[in-house]
């Protein structure tokens, strides 16, 4: 199968068909599941920065929904103040990647709980700081911001609108994160989580590309805001708070630390692992939700993106099992043969 994909015309085929289903998938699907389509992209653009970070780099990141709050918010003013469209999605990427380089430069030489500790303290100081700052943010009951509307010379609805926006970003992000990895960036970002001795005696700074995923993993979560804010339309402090910055770092652990597939699964993840256990009880949701965790991390510690992986290692594994059995069997046949 590993084989067949290393083609470049199968790749190409590949791209093409699920480009098809990306295009026809909103004119079919009914209102709920474009709108919960849309969400997985929002939050798996997010798990992508933080993947960068946290699976990349091996940097501890506890507060990446900050930025994506941040984000939203930062769109939601552009938008009120009718800004262009192309502006507010810069502004989007660029403020929360500035203020992400400010607390990478401080933060970047601590190593360990030092550094957890200080992206803890993003979402927990920027929920009070939202509710304070109410003349921008709309305080406690946070501010409506509709831009994702469908223009009239479309034709589609709302829903469908919307999905085709988180689809472009989406497959652009995707894109970006991709070529960063897969380049001198993501070699870079590999030799520093390994070893960062090793890394700066090649010539690697460690402390610069840490300062460098940081921030990129800040531009990630805007614009995972701002197209929070395109689905949404509302956000509020509730948006940043630490409860959602600690799934969202299980989510992404759970589809796959070091992975760029695995962002996209870890937004699935994030999206509809709470609708199920709320299905189940909606007082035992916490709890559905560890347990799924801890069943995931144990039987698949890569995360679920490494499952076929491990399912052909299984499947190895028969193989040989039962090719010495088959081996074990004829050696007895020879032997009673022979006696």
């Amino acid at each position: 199968m590993s084989t067949v994909l290393r083609n470049r015309w199968v790749r190409l085929g590949l791209v093409l068909a699920v480009a098809i289903v990306l295009i026809a998938a909103p004119l079919l699907l009914p209102v709920f599941a474009n709108q919960t389509v849309t969400r997985i992209g929002v939050y798996a653009v997010a798990m992508l920065g933080l993947n960068i970070v946290m699976g990349y780099t091996g940097q501890v990141n506890l507060g990446q929904i900050f930025f994506v709050g941040l984000g939203a918010y930062v769109a939601a003013y552009g938008v009120t103040h009718d800004w262009n469209i192309v502006l507010v999605f810069l502004a989007s990427c660029l403020i929360p990647g500035v203020v992400g380089l400010a607390v990478a430069l401080a933060a970047a030489r601590l190593g360990g709980l030092a550094i957890a500790m200080v992206t803890i303290a993003l979402p927990i100081v920027g929920v009070p700081l939202a509710k304070r700052l109410a003349g921008l943010t709309g305080g406690s009951q946070g501010v409506s911001a509709r831009f994702s509307g469908a223009p009239d010379w479309s034709g589609l609805y709302d829903d469908q609108w919307q999905f085709y926006i988180m689809v472009l970003v989406t497959a652009l992000s995707f894109l970006l994160a991709r070529n960063l990895v897969r380049g001198k960036f993501g070699r870079a970002l590999s030799a520093v989580r390994k070893n960062e001795a090793v890394a700066a005696s090649a010539g690697v700074s460690p402390y610069r590309y840490k300062v460098l995923a940081f921030t990129v993993a800040s531009i990630f979560g805007g614009i995972s805001g701002f197209l929070y804010l395109a689905a949404v339309q509302y956000t509020s402090p509730e948006t940043m708070s630490f409860g959602h910055s600690i799934e969202l770092v299980a989510a992404m652990v759970v589809g796959g630390a070091g992975s760029i597939t695995g962002a996209l699964i870890g937004g699935a993840y994030y999206v509809f692992i709470p609708q199920f256990t709320n299905s189940i009880d909606p007082n035992l949701t916490a709890v559905g939700q560890g347990v799924i965790l801890l069943v995931v991390l144990f039987v698949l510690p890569g995360g679920l993106v490494s499952l076929p992986r491990v399912l052909r290692r299984l499947g190895s594994r028969r193989g040989t099992v039962v090719a010495q059995r088959q081996q074990v069997r004829q050696e007895q046949t020879e032997r009673q043969g022979q006696a």
